[in-house]
């Protein structure tokens, strides 16, 4: 397919989702519209090209994940959710970041189609696909078969050099690798900008050797270049043994004649004409808000039309599991819907000889007495199991050896351990559990 691809509609279609961006963002006179328009070329080269998603269903399973990890570049998103054919009529574009609207400012998971999870503190949406990304393997190493591939989707990330600057990337991502998450693709918007100007007034890191020593793969492409973004995909696909980076080197504010390339561009609307001289380099109508060329928006209307087939056929794939593993599509099924009981007493019968015991020690008794009764329950301690009686006996550690296993071992990474269970919980079919001191609370 990628070899077919028209590039001059391809810019029309992000340049459709650029002009959303900056038509929003001035009518609520609020917003960020240097990320959605840097980022443009990129999303919809993701998004028309390679991801299986299906607005029809948004919950589906198997579809991979998207996170805007940047979540101040929301409208970015809200663009591609409108345009693919989400619940999200036009109507909602114009109401961007008004009371009551389900297009706030920052994503927010259940309570816009199509948003997998909340997003907007830098960072902790990477931290949510990390968990994201775990999920997917656990799941793929519980119950698919070898003729029967229930779970095999991938979770794409974009992040901000924001993002990679936070100190819950490096816990989350140092993560990532040693676990060898190759399911997670995060697409860097490294465009060289933060509101207070450059960010080489900021950092100096080597953003690329820091992930490669994490054990990820690193790719470099253009972000303006739909074929460059996609390439740079497809070959960080390959690598299926370790998560991947790419470089994707944009413009922030792309086709702002007098803001593109300045952290101007950032969080505040451009201008009444600033936005007419974007348009019009654009190649967009300056007269009209909110303008949608149909014919331009053809690439992401068809692969929401492919993901509505896939996602067919996935349904009949698991109704033909359902007959030949009863058992395992069962316990799947109640994976899936968190139908997974306890009765209290099975709980309660064995404090009631207990007159006093430490906190810890009885969270570790709760955890022996429903463990065991709860196969989808995946929990850690942030390298203090002894100390937090995390660990249940008989559990199996979760590393790359062992994706099936329901203990991990997440290293003295607390911050990353509360947003990776995060992710694992958003992703579905897997409840999380973890342990840490309440004092460290005092971060």
């Amino acid at each position: 397919m990628e070899n077919n691809i028209d590039d001059n509609l391809m810019k029309r279609c992000a340049n459709i989702v650029r002009g959303l961006s900056m038509d929003a963002v001035q009518e609520a006179n609020s917003g960020h519209p240097g990320l959605p328009m840097g980022m443009a070329d990129a999303a919809v080269a993701l998004w028309s090209n390679v991801m299986s998603f299906d607005p029809l269903d948004p919950n589906w399973y198997n579809r991979d994940r998207f996170v805007l990890s940047a979540g101040h570049g929301s409208m970015l998103l809200y663009a591609l959710l409108h345009l693919s054919g989400y619940d999200i009529d036009i109507n909602s574009i114009k109401n961007f970041r008004q009371l009551k609207s389900i297009t706030p400012g920052h994503p927010e998971f259940g309570h816009t189609p199509g948003v997998d999870t909340t997003t907007g503190p830098l960072g902790q949406g990477l931290a949510n696909a990390v968990g994201m990304a775990m999920a997917e393997r656990w799941l793929a190493a519980r119950f698919n078969k070898p003729e029967y591939n229930l779970f095999d989707h991938y979770t794409y990330v974009i992040a901000g050099d924001g993002c990679l600057m936070e100190g819950i990337s490096h816990e989350a991502c140092s993560f990532a690798g040693h676990n060898r998450l190759g399911r997670l693709i995060v697409l860097w918007d490294n465009n060289s900008i933060t509101i207070d100007g450059s960010t080489d007034i900021s950092t100096s890191d080597d953003v690329l050797n820091r992930f490669r020593s994490y054990g990820w793969h690193t790719a470099e492409a253009d972000g303006h270049s739909t074929k460059s973004v996609i390439a740079s995909i497809r070959d960080s696909q390959k690598n299926d043994g370790k998560p991947s980076l790419i470089s994707c080197k944009t413009v922030i504010g792309y086709g702002s004649p007098n803001r593109s390339g300045k952290s101007k561009a950032h969080g505040e609307p451009l201008g009444v004409e600033e936005v007419r001289l974007t348009k019009n380099s654009l190649g967009l109508p300056d007269s009209e808000k909110f303008y949608i060329d149909l014919e331009s928006i053809v690439p992401l209307q068809e692969a929401a039309s492919r993901g509505s087939e896939s996602n067919k056929k996935w349904k009949i794939m698991l109704s033909e599991y359902e007959q030949d593993y009863p058992e395992d599509a069962s316990e799947l099924r109640r994976s899936l819907d968190n139908d997974f009981s306890i009765s209290f007493d099975d709980v309660s019968s064995g404090f009631l000889e207990i007159e006093s015991i430490a906190t810890r020690a009885a969270s570790g008794k709760v955890l022996e007495a429903i463990v065991p009764s709860m196969p989808n329950m995946i929990g850690g301690s942030a390298d203090l199991t002894g100390s937090n009686n995390t660990f249940v006996e008989g559990q199996e550690v979760f590393d790359p050896d062992n994706f099936g296993g329901s203990y991990v071992n997440y290293g003295v990474r607390e911050h990353a351990m509360g947003s990776i269970m995060n992710g694992l919980s958003l992703h579905g079919g897997i409840i999380p559990y973890g342990g840490t001191f309440l004092v460290f609370s005092d971060y």
